[in-house]
């Protein structure tokens, strides 16, 4: 037999290790039957276990049909062992095999065998010639078995090759599948930055790359006690939501690969339930083969990725390959988007350090909104701030430092400190406070740059009861501006200001530039907009026509209050168009009552047309609001104020007629708010059902006002509408103030 184990797995890499019939060699077979004129002729290997036949003519049965000898036969053996031929014309008279089962049973008496040799030149096996007598082998006998054997040898020795190409080929397959497989790993982890899009991901390569048809992972809590899907959107069908927690001690397959750190592989549903009862309701048995595999961190398990394939599978080689792949690049997507989270979260504290809250104004109202360029780090280098400087003088200020990073942010911070502290302390106008900034940007070496306005509003004298006139409470609004977009004021009638005017240098370049002021004034009801670049600069490039989309903009928002108003302008110019940095500030004059604030002399009233639209809801809520600010009302008692009037508002346009009148009047102890209109009906005080969608109006009057009621009138008011025989109504609500309690 061979003495070479490699020669038996060649053999039975090219299909000849089993007892099964060969074509090819069965011709060889028949071929020298024919030509040696032989009773029987076989191709015949020698392995561990026997002989098989691949090749065979005319032996008896049943060893022509089994094609396998279950001993080493002393003469085949011979020739392989010894790598020559042997010939014998009667084998009864050899000593060394006279006494064999071959000769002494089954008959065999002429024999004439030649070795075949494979591809690395070892004898496996031999081509043979026997024959039931005695028989003198010719010279053209063995001639011919020689050539035959060595034609058996070549159809070895191609297919050996033809097989060693057939695995190199498969290997390259391989190789390249598996290449480009983690080629596709490396740019599909490449922009994943948050667990929800590692999530996609694995979805995607688990189902495309290796084959699965689900594919879904498991997050470790940080105590590891548990374990969490991140969704259930890729998960097998009939997956419930009460197991998407698991406890990392529960007998189900991903927290027993949490807690050992090795995969499991189930082929069937049936091989799973059996190892892991408890997950029969967790599951769909319809489904096939699943596997686990643990995805690990410093030795750690974070991640645990299951697969679940359609039909029943046997483990593969190849495929676990590709799943430990995706394993391990999870791993690294996985700390990696751990880390950006940790850098986003300490961004955006320090950007929220350096861009805080904004101070409340009496009688303005101010809101801003800021939006970064860079989503990974969640800062950049615009800014914003508002320094109030007394009773009646406000700074407000936007700026952009070149960049949008960590750096710019940094800069910004620091220019920012520079600006408020001068502000606060230095009382000079918004051009002095340019040119001392950029001094001291200078000077400290911060060497910054960057664009800026800074703006001062101050309130008019003569604001107080009874101030009359145009510019009663309105402000005188000076600003400078250091190579920023012009500012724009939204006037009371409806026009939208480009606050004209050739800015001055941008900051860090000549810090002894000179700057300038403008003058101008802003009303009760009129809004300043401050803003940078990002906010119109990516739509085109003509700045005429970015500024032009924005005054547009801006002036379609003219009913919108004053704290949606920045987010809403980012979100109609930019949308999901953002390249650049956004910060916008708003800041608009509140109209106050007309009689001023309340005194002892008498309380505050103020009194405005409603439109017979709920176009005008807006605007009335927003003018109720401020003549309530400009009364001294608290924030939290104007909170439920103006929930009030927007319910009494609302259900007059929607059952009453008009016209409709709304009233403020404020005095020392209470607020009573009032609407009216000219239709007779009644608000009535319901109980609606919790699947009604209305009916809940009265129900606030009647449990968050200290008063309400209804006042009928017959007057003037209602005069000239279509139904002026019918008495009118007002409904009111009084609220005590807490000072008054």
């Amino acid at each position: 037999m061979p003495t070479d184990l490699q020669a038996v797995r060649d053999l039975a890499h090219v299909g000849l290790g089993t007892p099964v019939a060969d074509e090819a060699f069965d011709r060889f077979a028949r071929l020298v039957r024919r030509q040696l004129s032989v009773p029987a002729a076989m191709v015949s290997f020698v392995l561990p276990e026997g002989q098989v036949y691949p090749g065979a003519e005319g032996l008896p049965e049943p060893l022509q049909t089994q094609r396998r000898l279950a001993m080493n036969g002393p003469l085949t053996r011979q020739v392989v062992v010894d790598g020559k031929p042997l010939v014998l014309s009667d084998a009864r008279l050899d000593e060394r095999v006279r006494d064999t089962v071959v000769v002494r049973e089954m008959g065999l008496v002429a024999y004439a065998g030649y070795p075949i040799f494979d591809l690395r030149g070892r004898a496996v096996g031999a081509l043979c010639a026997v024959d039931g007598q005695p028989r003198t082998w010719s010279a053209d006998d063995l001639a011919s078995l020689a050539d035959l054997a060595a034609a058996c040898s070549a159809e070895l020795r191609m297919r050996a090759e033809s097989e060693r190409a057939r695995r190199i080929q498969k290997a390259a397959v391989q190789a390249n599948r598996r290449s480009r497989f983690l080629l596709s790993l490396s740019e599909a982890f490449a922009n994943a930055n948050t667990i929800e899009e590692i999530e996609a991901v694995i979805a995607d390569v688990g189902t495309t790359g290796i084959g699965a048809r689900y594919c879904a992972i498991a997050v470790t809590d940080q105590d590891r006690r548990g374990l969490t899907y991140l969704s259930l959107t890729h998960a097998e069908p009939e997956f419930p939501s009460e197991g998407i927690r698991a406890r990392i001690e529960d007998d189900r397959p991903s927290a027993a690969v949490a807690r050992t750190g090795e995969p499991l592989f189930f082929r069937s549903t049936e091989e799973l339930t059996k190892a892991f009862p408890t997950v029969v309701g967790y599951i769909n048995s319809a489904l096939g083969a699943r596997s686990f595999l643990p995805v690990l961190s410093g030795g750690v398990v974070v991640a645990v990725i299951a697969f679940v394939w359609e039909q029943d599978r046997e483990p593969d080689k190849d495929t676990f390959a590709l799943e430990s792949a995706l394993a391990h690049y999870t791993a690294h997507a996985l700390e990696r988007a751990r880390l950006l989270e940790e850098r986003r979260d300490t961004a955006k504290t320090l950007q929220s350090a350096m861009l805080s809250k904004l101070p409340d104004v009496a009688h303005l109202d101010l809101a801003t909104t800021y939006s970064p360029a860079t989503r990974s780090d969640q800062v950049g280098g615009d800014w914003y701030d508002a320094v109030p400087l007394d009773d009646d003088a406000v700074m407000v200020m936007i700026g952009d430092v070149t960049g949008h990073d960590m750096r710019a942010a940094a800069e910004m911070g620091q220019l920012r400190s520079l600006l408020r502290a001068l502000a606060w302390s230095h009382d000079e106008s918004p051009s002095a406070l340019l040119t001392l900034l950029d001094k001291a940007n200078d000077g400290l070496s911060l060497r910054a740059s960057g664009t800026a306005v800074v703006a001062r509003l101050e309130r008019h004298r003569g604001h107080g009861r009874g101030a009359k006139g145009p510019d009663a409470g309105a402000y005188e609004l000076t600003w400078s501006n250091a190579g920023h977009p012009p500012p724009m004021v939204l006037r009371a009638d409806g026009r939208v200001e480009r606050l004209a005017g050739r800015p001055d240098l941008m900051l860090g370049v000549v810090p002894t530039t000179a700057r300038t002021d403008h003058v101008t004034v802003l009303r009760p009801g009129e809004t300043l907009l401050l803003y940078t670049d990002g906010l119109v600069e990516q739509r085109c490039t003509n700045p005429d026509e970015w500024l032009g989309d924005l005054e547009a903009a801006f002036a379609k928002l003219r009913t919108t209050a004053t704290a949606a108003l920045p987010v809403t302008l980012v979100r109609k110019l930019v949308g999901d168009r953002q390249r650049d940095d956004v910060a916008v500030l708003a800041v608009r004059v509140r109209v106050p009552a007309p009689t001023g604030p309340p005194s002892p002399s008498g309380p505050a009233l103020a009194e405005r047309k409603v439109a017979d639209s709920r176009g005008d809801l807006a605007p009335a809520r927003v003018w109720v609001d401020d003549v309530l600010e400009s009364c001294g009302v608290p924030l939290d008692q104007r909170r439920t104020l103006m929930l009030l009037t927007s319910e009494v508002l609302t259900n007059a346009l929607d059952h009453g007629e008009a016209p409709f009148t709304a009233t403020v009047e404020v005095d020392a102890r209470r607020v009573r708010i009032g609407v009216r209109d000219s239709s007779p009906a009644q608000p009535e005080l319901r109980d609606p059902a919790v699947s009604d969608l209305g009916g809940r109006g009265v129900q606030f009057l009647d449990r968050l006002a200290s008063r309400w009621g209804v006042e009928r009138h017959h007057d003037a008011a209602a005069r000239g509408s279509r139904r002026a025989r019918h008495p009118g109504k007002t409904v009111w609500f009084e609220m005590d103030r807490p000072e008054a309690r």
